[in-house]
């Protein structure tokens, strides 16, 4: 069978697998790449169970093959995509998509995009680190970025329910792997490139090309790329993306294709920021803090005004008061000043803490852990960057997966001999127990920032997910530990 007329079939309902446990009788297996060597074992099970097709890159021997027809296909990634565009119809789809990629700030911009949109009267579905939703409909998120295949359906699932744009994280992870092949993005956003993630990309250059795909390598050569003139990697985008929208606030030439900002006043009552685009200027007032919600705030209208809203209408983000585990105010009967933040690399724990600085408390005290199972060699970069703003410096456990605890901390301690301060240190690699022990070192004026876990609801220990919410440890401690 010839390509086409394969697509044709599972236009017609054909389903198509990549999980050869799955497969029944007459089904498509898709051998994926990341299979590595174990390809053909998979491909072997799937026609033991039935399968009739199988989509791979490169020949496959008979004898694995069995009955099964062989459609080789040069980038199996790509074939996936144009399945499930065929499968899920989602090529026809009058719905936009918006996609946002970036180190930091990609959940703060979809939800600030979200809102932009909602309140000018559109129907908007947000896919992310947090949720999977759209009006109607809501999934807690196993991924920041799913599969291509639940993509696809996620994407059909909101064209039938009548959604108007799609706004959808997108992971450096998910663009090396291809998830978002066969979707067709309408504008693609860069927040800002950092280190993080070299456990699985190697370097920093690598990390960014994958970030580019996004940008470049997506269908839709006429879709808006919106990106950070303030960071050095959105300006290479910039110079070699068209149609681009380019939006910060550092000095840069003005003109049709730049949102230029600029902050006039930045206190703990939150951000006033004056914009100027295509000749029109405004001004907005936001409940968000800190100069990083700045360029986010940015980011989010640029998007939107890339999609044809007007000023008026991205000047409803003064409505919008935040989103959970981004430096969330933790409620509390004390009245401590405790906040969430779902901060896990080296930049966002400085973004972070410099904000809270910036709101003029007697000391600040960061709880804070690394993950297990990743980059090791931010762990000490993390612990340096919490001793150069904190005065309380308590280490733990983030989601230590795999590795011990104990190990993890090990990583992370000589940076904290490294901010160049005097500084007091509390170690526990008990997460609800080094909560405990920051509640009660406050002392009136303080600050409180728990960070790394953010809108988490569980912690990631062994191959278990445990219950455990940041924000509901933080007010069992103050009652425990203060009554």
């Amino acid at each position: 069978m010839r390509w086409l007329e394969l697509l044709d079939r599972v236009r017609a309902g054909l389903m198509v697998r990549t999980d050869s446990r799955l497969i029944t009788p007459g089904e498509v297996f898709a051998a994926m790449p990341a299979a590595g060597d174990k390809r053909d074992g998979f491909i072997a099970d799937a026609v033991s169970r039935g399968a009739e097709f199988v989509v791979a890159e490169g020949p496959v021997a008979r004898d694995i093959l069995g009955g099964a027809a062989l459609i080789e296909r040069p980038d199996a990634t790509e074939a996936l995509g144009e399945l499930a565009k065929a499968y899920f119809k989602t090529g026809q789809a009058v719905m936009k998509i918006i996609g946002v990629t970036g180190t930091n700030g990609k959940t703060t911009t979809s939800y600030l995009i979200e809102h932009i949109l909602t309140s000018a009267g559109l129907k908007v579905g947000l896919l992310g680190t947090v949720a999977y939703r759209w009006p109607g409909f809501s999934l807690d998120a196993s991924l920041t970025t799913p599969g291509c295949w639940q993509l696809h359906e996620l994407f059909a699932n909101m064209e039938k329910s009548d959604v108007d744009v799609a706004v959808m994280e997108a992971s450096s992870h998910a663009l090396d792997q291809n998830r978002v092949a066969g979707l067709e993005f309408d504008a693609a956003v860069l927040t800002n490139v950092t280190q993080d993630h070299l456990d699985y990309h190697g370097d920093m250059e690598t990390y960014f090309r994958a970030k580019s795909r996004l940008f470049h390598d997506c269908p839709r050569p006429d879709k808006r790329c919106v990106l950070n003139w303030d960071d050095p990697y959105g300006r290479r985008l910039l110079a070699d993306t068209h149609p681009s929208l380019g939006y910060g606030l550092t000095d840069a030439p003005l003109g049709d294709t730049t949102l230029a900002g600029t902050i006039l006043s930045c206190t703990g009552k939150g951000l006033h920021l004056r914009m100027s685009y295509k000749g029109k200027t405004w001004e907005l007032d936001s409940p968000l803090v800190g100069a990083h919600n700045a360029q986010n705030l940015l980011a989010a209208q640029a998007a939107c005004l890339s999609l044809g809203l007007s000023c008026k209408e991205v000047r409803r983000l003064a409505e919008f008061k935040g989103v959970p585990g981004r430096l969330e105010r933790v409620d509390n009967e004390r009245g401590l000043a405790v906040f969430v933040d779902y901060a896990h690399t080296p930049d966002a724990l400085v973004n972070v803490q410099k904000t809270l600085r910036a709101l003029d408390f007697q000391r600040l005290i960061t709880v804070f852990g690394c993950g297990g199972n990743r980059d090791r060699t931010k762990r000490p970069l993390m612990a340096r960057a919490v001793a150069e703003y904190a005065d309380v410096a308590v280490l733990t456990s983030d989601n230590p997966r795999f590795e011990d605890p104990s190990a993890i901390m090990d990583d992370a301690r000589p940076g904290l001999s490294q901010g160049g301060r005097e500084i007091e240190i509390v170690e526990d690699p008990d997460r609800y127990r080094a909560l405990c022990e920051a509640v009660a070192l406050m002392r009136e004026g303080d600050v409180l920032l728990v960070a790394g876990k953010g809108h988490e609801t569980y912690q990631q220990v062994g191959g278990k997910k445990l219950p455990f919410s940041d924000v509901e440890a933080v007010r069992r401690a103050i009652r425990e530990v203060l009554g």
